[in-house]
C-alpha cells in the first residue's frame, strides 16, 4: 500500500467554511490555512474596521478565536504580571482580563515579549504560557482551572513557541539555553552562556500535560540541539500519528502518546523561529540563523535519517522569522526584509521572487485564495495564491504589528502593539 501522509486538522469543534474557529497559532491546521471565504480585501484605519479594542499590557501572542470569544495574552509591570484576556468576538468588549500568576522577568531579545506564545483552546479551556515557562489553564468564564510551574525556562531570546492540544494532552517544547546571572554582549559571551544557544547541548525537552489536571504525562528528550521557538504539529504517517517538532540543529518526529523519539534529521541552525509546513509526504523547515537553509524532509523514517530523508535544500529567500506556507504545489516564504519567494514544493526550485517591502516576522495566512503578509509597520500585502506573486491589495492600520493574523467567521483579527482590530464589512465579511 502506498505510503500516505494526512495532516490531522486540529479543529477542536465543529467548523464550517462560513464559521471556522481559529483555536491555536496558525489556525485549525497549525499551517496558516483558512477555509473561510468572502473575506475583506481592502481596509484602512477608517474603513472596514468593525471594531478596535485597546489591549492593556505588552505582548506579541497572536489572537485565537473560539465561537464568540477571542483570547490573547499580555504582561504588565515589565513582564511580571501574566494575564489572559478574553474579548467578545462580535463587539470587541472585554469579557475578562485575568492575572493568572506572577513571574520574574529575565533576559529576552528586544523584539520579543514576555507574552509571545499564542494560547490554544479545546473549546473547554484556554491554555496560556509565559516567558518563564509556566502554564495556566482557564475556563471560559475566566476562572483558573490549574497552573503548572515546574518547568523553569530560560532562553537568550526569550520564549516564542506555542503549545498545542492533542486529544487530552497539552504539548509544549522547551528549547532554551543555559541561564546566566548577567547576559553578555555578542560575540564576547562566555562558553557557559553559549550552551544551548551557540553551542549544542542535551537539555532541551518537550512536555505533555493532562488538559484536565495539568499533571505531567510524559517528557521527551531531544538529544543534542540548540535554541528554537517552533510550535509543533501533528500528522499521520503510514496510519500512525506523529508529533513533528523541529528545533535548532534538529527536525524530529515523536510518538505523541508516549514522547518516544521516532526519527531525527540534523538541520544546522539556531534561534530557529519560522513555523514549518507539511504536505505530500514532505516537511518544509527553515533553519533560522547561522545558516539560512530551507530543508524538505521526507516522512516515514526511523532513527537518524539525515542522509536518507533530506529531499532537497534551498538557500535563496529563506525566512529567519516568518513561518512557511504550503499551498500545493508551492511553498511560500517572506524574508525579514520583505522579499517573498515561491518555491516548487517537489524540488525546491525558486519559481519567483518579489520584493513586497517592509520588515516581516508575522506568519502569512492563506484564506479565500489569497495570501496575507502582515509587516511590522501594520501593512498587509494581499496577493493571489499562485506562482506569479500577484499583489491585489495593500492595506494598513498604521500601527506596529508582530503577531500573526487570525481568520474566523468572515473577519480578520489583527493585533497591533496597543489594539486588536476586527476587519470586515459586516457579520458575513465581504470586500
Amino acid at each position: 500500500m502506498k505510503n500516505s501522509l494526512v495532516l490531522l486538522l486540529l479543529v477542536l469543534g465543529s467548523a464550517s467554511a462560513r464559521a471556522e474557529n481559529w483555536p491555536r497559532f496558525r489556525g485549525p491546521t497549525g499551517q496558516g490555512l483558512s477555509s473561510e471565504t468572502n473575506l475583506p480585501l481592502r481596509w484602512s484605519p477608517t474603513s472596514n474596521v468593525l471594531w478596535k479594542t485597546a489591549v492593556p499590557g505588552a505582548g506579541w501572542s497572536s489572537p485565537i478565536v473560539w465561537e464568540d470569544r477571542i483570547f490573547l495574552t499580555s504582561t504588565t509591570e515589565g513582564g511580571a504580571g501574566c494575564r489572559v484576556i478574553c474579548l467578545d468576538r462580535s463587539s470587541g468588549k472585554t469579557l475578562f482580563n485575568r492575572e493568572v500568576f506572577r513571574q520574574v522577568p529575565r533576559h529576552k531579545e528586544r523584539k520579543n515579549s514576555h507574552a509571545t506564545s499564542t494560547p490554544v483552546t479545546d473549546g473547554k479551556r484556554v491554555y496560556a504560557i509565559f516567558s518563564c515557562g509556566s502554564i495556566a489553564a482557564l475556563y471560559f468564564d475566566g476562572s483558573v482551572s490549574w497552573t503548572y510551574r515546574e518547568s523553569k525556562y530560560y532562553s537568550r531570546h526569550g520564549l516564542g513557541a506555542s503549545p498545542i492540544v492533542y486529544k487530552n494532552l497539552l504539548i509544549m517544547p522547551f528549547d532554551g539555553s543555559n541561564p546566566v546571572a548577567k547576559p553578555g554582549k555578542w560575540p564576547n559571551n562566555s562558553d557557559e552562556e553559549k550552551l544551548g544557544w551557540r553551542i549544542p547541548w542535551d537539555k532541551a525537552f518537550i512536555i505533555a500535560l493532562d488538559v484536565k489536571t495539568g499533571k505531567r504525562v510524559w517528557t521527551a528528550s531531544r538529544g543534542m540541539s540548540r535554541v528554537a521557538h517552533i510550535t509543533p504539529n501533528i500528522l499521520e504517517v503510514d496510519g500512525k500519528t506523529q508529533l513533528i517538532s523541529p528545533a535548532g540543529d534538529a527536525i524530529q518526529g515523536f510518538d505523541p502518546e508516549t514522547g518516544a523519539r521516532i526519527w531525527s534529521v540534523y538541520s544546522a541552525g539556531e534561534g530557529v523561529t519560522p513555523g514549518f509546513a507539511m504536505g505530500d509526504g514532505l516537511i518544509f523547515s527553515a533553519s533560522g540563523y547561522t545558516e539560512h537553509v530551507l530543508r524538505a524532509v521526507r516522512t516515514g523514517g526511523k532513527g537518524e535519517v539525515t542522509k536518507s530523508h533530506v529531499a532537497w535544500e534551498a538557500r535563496k529567500g529563506v525566512p529567519s522569522q516568518s513561518s512557511l506556507l504550503y499551498v500545493k504545489p508551492h511553498v511560500y516564504g517572506v524574508t525579514d526584509g520583505g522579499v517573498a519567494t515561491c518555491y516548487r514544493a517537489a524540488d525546491g526550485k525558486v519559481v519567483r521572487q518579489k520584493r513586497i517591502g517592509g520588515r516581516h516576522c508575522a506568519s502569512p495566512v492563506l484564506a479565500d485564495g489569497r495570501i496575507y503578509f502582515l509587516s511590522e509597520s501594520g501593512e498587509t500585502v494581499v496577493m493571489k495564491a499562485g506562482p506569479q506573486l500577484e499583489i491585489v491589495a495593500r492595506n494598513t492600520i498604521e500601527e506596529k504589528c508582530q503577531a500573526s493574523i487570525a481568520v474566523s467567521q468572515g473577519h480578520l483579527f489583527i493585533r497591533s502593539e496597543k489594539h486588536l482590530y476586527c476587519i470586515g464589512t459586516g457579520p458575513s465579511g465581504g470586500e
